[in-house]
């Protein structure tokens, strides 16, 4: 019999389902992390960057990018999934994974961002973590941010606060509002080290503290035409996809936040009889919550018609979550504002993540004009 020499093996290449699944697969480990470092930067306010490079380490920072970009191009259920098991080991590291996946999920579908400034993000993912911040104005206010144009390119000028993530972007995309006869506000691309931006380190918020959301000061930070994402007319028509996106991402992470208060009350009260009730009662509503969010997610993956609900649903969902940690604070008592234990930490985060959703009333309002035919 004639041997042949053994053909060398070619190890199968990696698809795209291929990443998200491991990306999956190594979630735990990175929640575990978080928890176990989350009530130190809280405490101190400080920067969780061992927990940012662990996640983008596992993947979970890119899960987004498109797969004609070489991503895994993972739709917004897989997203919802990731940010709310996030959420579980610190929201602070949840919501600054939420904001640079959002980015990434709209260049895949919109393609907002020039070619050669994507590839430079997409460059600066392989070799670290690269965080996108976005500083938006609140609803029914001018944005902070002014834009003149000067010879070539435009100057930003403002103080924009409460910037999460603020001292560790690598990008920032900032609504500005520019000085026209007839003024326009769009978003603006701008590296995190461009001259004419600096950082204020004056966080000291209720919760959220480790995102460490400080004030960003523009002083004449030059930004080149390509980096300018203006509309022709006087806004950017509504986008209810994106919408969707940005309400139901956040609302997983405060999700997985209430998931975590009611776990460790729960195990703060094992062996008691008295409250299997009441902590059933919270189970069965936070995981209804979670279902509709969850459920809406992969119908909007499915149809982008189904976005539309997003608002309701957010509203439902975040009202379940914060509720559910209050509750669950009057059950554990005073054993649950203990600086030693985590709930109350989850409580101060839950609080904060609600400011990071459309207001209630802008919402409702939205959904009663709707019905009455305005």
């Amino acid at each position: 019999m004639t041997r042949t020499a053994a053909q060398p093996t070619v190890p199968a290449p990696v698809t795209a389902d291929d990443a998200v699944e491991r990306a999956f697969a190594r979630l735990p480990r990175v929640i575990d992390l978080l928890a176990a470092r989350a009530a130190e930067h809280d405490r101190d306010g400080t920067f969780p960057y061992q927990g940012v490079e662990a996640a983008h380490e596992a993947g979970l920072l890119t899960l987004t990018v498109g797969r004609r970009h070489g991503g895994p191009g993972a739709g917004l259920a897989d997203t919802v999934r990731v940010l709310a098991r996030l959420g579980r080991g610190d929201a602070s590291v949840a919501l600054l994974a939420a904001h640079t996946l959002l980015h990434h999920a709209e260049q895949a579908r919109t393609a907002p961002w020039p070619a050669a400034l994507y590839r430079r993000l997409l460059t600066e993912s392989r070799r670290g973590p690269a965080l996108v911040g976005t500083l938006r104005a609140p609803a029914g206010r001018p944005p902070a941010v002014t834009a003149h144009w000067q010879g070539n390119a435009w100057r930003l000028g403002g103080r924009a606060p409460h910037c999460p993530g603020a001292e560790a972007l690598s990008w920032l995309v900032v609504e500005a509002r520019t000085a026209e006869n007839q003024p326009r506000t769009g978003l603006f691309l701008v590296r995190a080290d461009s001259p004419g931006l600096e950082i204020d380190p004056a966080a000291d918020q209720l919760g959220l503290r480790a995102a460490a959301g400080h004030d960003v000061l523009l002083e004449d930070a030059r930004i080149g035409t390509d980096a300018a994402l203006l509309p022709k007319g006087p806004a950017f028509p509504a986008d209810p996809v994106a919408a969707a996106w940005h309400q139901l991402a956040l609302t997983a992470v405060l999700l997985g936040t209430a998931r975590a208060a009611l776990d460790w009350s729960a195990g703060r009260l094992r062996g008691t009889t008295a409250h299997r009730r009441p902590l059933g009662e919270l189970d069965a509503a936070l995981t209804g919550a979670e279902e509709l969010v969850h459920g809406l997610a992969a119908r909007t993956d499915a149809d982008p018609s189904a976005a539309t609900r997003a608002p309701a649903v957010q509203l439902l969902a975040a009202r379940t979550a914060s509720d559910t940690v209050q509750r669950a604070l009057t059950l554990t008592g005073s054993a649950g504002l203990d600086r030693r234990h985590p709930l109350e930490r989850h409580l101060r985060d839950a609080l904060s993540l609600r400011t990071q959703l459309p207001a209630e009333d802008t919402v409702l309002d939205t959904l009663g004009e709707a019905l009455l035919g305005g």
